[in-house]
């Protein structure tokens, strides 16, 4: 079984990363928006630089796939200017920031989202795949993804929260982003390098703060559908193709799009319109509920395809679905009722935590769930 690499990164527009396929380049936009004209110009630039097709990633960022090392300079060319690039790679690094979907233009959310974007020079040179969550709207909406600091709300105002501690610490208003700097830099002075994720950090809470502040009770996410804020489309796995988002801008006459860490995009200003088929418009879509990375022969690390068997087994199964193309389980961080692991070029089947099956060929996970269908 070839070894598999697990990268200690996450790739950038300005650092991308190799894939089967090419360069991956993610362009994480400010505040998870893009303009109207931004949005199309990405649309467009994923066409003609890359492979047409657009990630939707679990920080909500939008990856393009497939850029080939000429395309790659041109590409990052017309990301600037679109305003889609930060002045530097050191600083792409750092800017990862979630922010609550349905933030407004001066609320706290916006508010904070801004204020430690301007303060990213400050922090000390943390893991690079750590981040943050800005989750302080009426209530928290970003509990379940990922992030390594979090200021969301609590029950008498903003909380400074690290990441699988259940309590944080009540802020100050107007000094929330000195105290999470404060905490970077604790973190760092007490060995979470090594840890690499604040999960993972053992160290004792500093004690020049209470950390006795529960986070108010969550909300749910944002799900396909018009909502107050737009129209929310859901992305089958998280991938959609470049022509169909645009079309879908088009047809809706959306002024913004939204991404959301949850494969939905929020159109802002969209009403209903006819769209492509790639674009999911309901909550109970069987797709939702299956997570599946892009697979082999996209992906190097896989050894088997993913997604044309995720989507026939979408139908057939109750509960969530993760078809993984190797052991490292990108798709998805948190456990799921089914887990399918690519190994050596078949299916390891895994239920409620515990392996139940190995080395199963597609046709053998189908009729397992229902029968075979043409994949």
């Amino acid at each position: 079984m070839a070894e598999i690499e697990v990268k200690g990164w996450c790739p950038g527009a300005l650092r991308p990363m190799r894939s089967g396929d090419g360069w991956v380049v993610r362009v994480r936009p400010r505040l998870a928006r893009l303009t109207r004209a931004q949005a199309l110009g990405l649309c467009d630039a994923a066409q003609t630089y890359g492979a047409g097709l657009i990630d939707l990633t679990n920080r909500a960022n939008l990856q393009i796939r497939g850029v080939s090392d000429g395309a790659l300079a041109p590409l990052q060319e017309a990301l600037g200017a679109l305003g889609l690039l930060d002045s530097d790679a050191e600083l792409e690094s750092r800017r990862n920031i979630l922010i609550a979907p349905d933030w407004a233009t001066g609320d706290d959310s916006a508010r904070l989202w801004s204020g430690l974007a301007a303060r990213l020079a400050d922090l000390p040179a943390l893991p690079p795949k750590m981040g943050f969550a800005i989750d302080a709207g009426a209530a928290p909406v970003l509990t379940g993804d990922p992030a390594d600091f979090r200021i969301e709300r609590g029950p008498a105002g903003l909380i400074l929260r690290a990441d699988g501690r259940a309590q944080g610490m009540v802020l100050e208003p107007g000094h929330e982003i000195e105290a999470l700097i404060r905490l970077c830099q604790w973190f760092m002075e007490t060995g979470g390098a090594q840890a690499g994720r604040m999960a993972r950090h053992g160290a004792m809470l500093p004690d020049w703060a209470r950390w006795d502040a529960a986070p108010a009770p969550a909300r749910a996410p944002l799900v396909p559908g018009p909502t107050a804020g737009g129209l929310v489309l859901g992305v089958a796995f998280g991938q959609i193709p470049a022509a169909d988002l645009a079309q879908a801008l088009a047809r809706t006459d959306a002024q913004a799009l939204r991404v959301t860490p949850w494969r939905c995009l929020v159109l802002e200003g969209g009403g209903a319109a006819r769209l492509p088929e790639s674009l999911i418009t309901t909550p109970d879509h069987p797709a939702l509920r299956v997570d599946a990375c892009a697979g082999a022969p996209l992906c190097p690390q896989a050894s088997v395809a993913t997604r044309a068997l995720a989507q026939a087994l979408a139908p057939k199964i109750r509960g969530s679905l993760h078809v993984s193309g190797c052991a490292k389980g990108c798709a998805r961080a948190r456990p799921a009722d089914i887990t399918l692991i690519g190994r050596e070029g078949r299916f390891d089947l895994v239920m409620d935590g515990q392996t139940v099956a190995t080395a199963l060929d597609a046709d053998d996970v189908l009729a397992r769930f229902g029968g075979i269908d043409a994949i």
